[in-house]
């Protein structure tokens, strides 16, 4: 199973021109942005292969969250148990653009905020 610290190291390495530095925060991963904003990661104890991936974007008042807890709210979402909130928790679409393993969803994830982080300079 991948653990929070993998995650921090990906992010650290990868990621390090959008990333200033990373927290263990309980049960959560906390990674500071170097533009304002924050992306928390949580991988799920209990369900093997749960993750969410969530971005706040202080600049813009937005908030971005792939992730593929079964809530059964999104059902009607083609990708389902994997879904994007797209802006806002109310706003939800597929997430066919991302990749489904924890490894390359956090990746997927990332390269979007990239390019959304790079449109925003």
């Amino acid at each position: 199973m991948v653990s929070l610290e993998e995650v921090a190291r990906i992010a650290e390495i990868e990621f390090f021109d959008i990333v200033d530095s990373t927290e263990l925060m309980g049960s959560k991963l906390r990674i500071m942005l170097s533009r304002e904003g924050f992306i928390d990661v949580w991988l799920s104890r209990k369900l093997t292969h749960r993750f969410g991936y969530h971005w706040e974007d202080k600049s813009t008042g937005l908030s971005y969250r792939y992730d593929n807890f079964p809530d059964t709210n999104w059902k009607y979402v083609s990708t389902y148990p994997y879904h994007f909130h797209d802006g806002s928790q109310d706003k939800v679409v597929d997430s066919s653009e991302f990749e489904k393993d924890i490894q390359g969803g956090f990746r997927s994830f990332m390269n979007w905020v990239r390019s959304k982080t790079k449109d925003l300079s």
